[in-house]
C-alpha cells in the first residue's frame, strides 16, 4: 500500500487554490489586527479610566473573551444570532468579527501594561514643561510604551496566524480549510496536510523576521528620536 506521494506533495506547492487560501489567512490576521487592536485600545483606555463602570464594563469584556474558547465563540456569532433572531453575519464576517473580539481582550491587556509601564513622574515632568496631552502622549508615553508592547504584540501576530485555522470550523476558505477540501479530493491527506503545516512555517517564519527588525527599530531609533524631539520642545 503506497502512503505517500511525492509528486501530489510537490505540485500542492504550486496549486493555486490552496495559495490563494495562504492569501485569506493574511487577510484574516490583518483585519482582526486593525479591529481587534481598536477594540481592544479602547477597552485599555476603559480599564485605566476612573470611572468604575468603564472599568468593570471592560474587565468583564475581557473576562468573557478569555476565558471561553474562540471555537465557541465563533459558533455563537455564526449559528447561534441567527437562531435567537438576531443579525445573521457571512461567513467571512463571522470570522473577522469573532477573531476580531477574542484577540481585542488580550490586546487591550498588552497596551494597557504598556501604557501602565511608563513611570507617572515622566508625565508629570511633561506637564510642567508645558506639553499639552496629546503631545505628552506622542513623545512620552508613546515612545516608551512601544518598547515594552511589541514584543508580546509581535508575540500575538504569531499566534493569530495560526489561531486563524479555527474559522475554517465555519467554513471560512483560509488555508487549512482549502487543505481540508483539496484533501476530499485525492485523499492525499499526509501529503495536504504537511504542505499546510509549512505553509504556516513559512509565513510565521517571514513575520518573525519583521518582528524582530520593528523591535529593533523601536528599542533604539525611536527612542533616540522621541528623547530628541522631547529635549526640542524644552528649548
Amino acid at each position: 500500500m503506497k502512503v505517500w506521494n511525492w509528486e501530489g506533495f510537490w505540485s500542492y506547492f504550486t496549486n493555486l487554490y490552496l495559495l490563494e487560501g495562504a492569501l485569506w489567512t493574511i487577510g484574516l490576521t490583518v483585519s482582526t489586527l486593525v479591529f481587534g487592536g481598536l477594540i481592544g485600545l479602547l477597552l485599555a483606555v476603559m480599564r485605566l479610566s476612573k470611572h468604575k463602570a468603564l472599568s468593570r464594563t471592560a474587565q468583564g469584556y475581557v473576562w468573557i473573551f478569555r476565558g471561553t474558547p474562540l471555537l465557541v465563540q465563533l459558533i455563537i456569532i455564526y449559528t447561534g444570532l441567527p437562531q435567537l433572531g438576531l443579525v445573521r453575519f457571512s461567513v467571512l464576517e463571522s470570522a473577522v468579527l469573532g477573531l476580531a473580539l477574542n484577540e481585542a481582550a488580550y490586546l487591550s491587556e498588552i497596551l494597557r501594561g504598556g501604557i501602565l509601564s511608563v513611570a507617572k513622574g515622566q508625565t508629570e515632568a511633561a506637564r510642567a514643561l508645558g506639553l499639552k496631552p496629546f503631545q505628552i502622549f506622542r513623545l512620552v508615553i508613546l515612545p516608551q510604551a512601544l518598547r515594552v508592547i511589541i514584543p508580546p504584540l509581535g508575540n500575538s501576530v504569531n499566534g493569530l496566524l495560526k489561531t486563524t485555522s479555527i474559522a475554517s470550523v465555519i467554513s471560512m476558505e483560509e488555508v487549512l480549510r482549502r487543505g481540508q477540501i483539496l484533501m476530499q479530493q485525492k485523499f492525499q491527506v499526509l501529503e495536504v496536510f504537511m504542505v499546510v503545516a509549512i505553509i504556516y512555517l513559512v509565513m510565521t517564519t517571514c513575520w518573525d523576521l519583521v518582528q524582530r527588525r520593528i523591535e529593533a527599530y523601536y528599542g533604539k531609533a525611536y527612542g533616540a528620536a522621541a528623547d530628541h524631539q522631547l529635549a526640542r520642545d524644552d528649548h
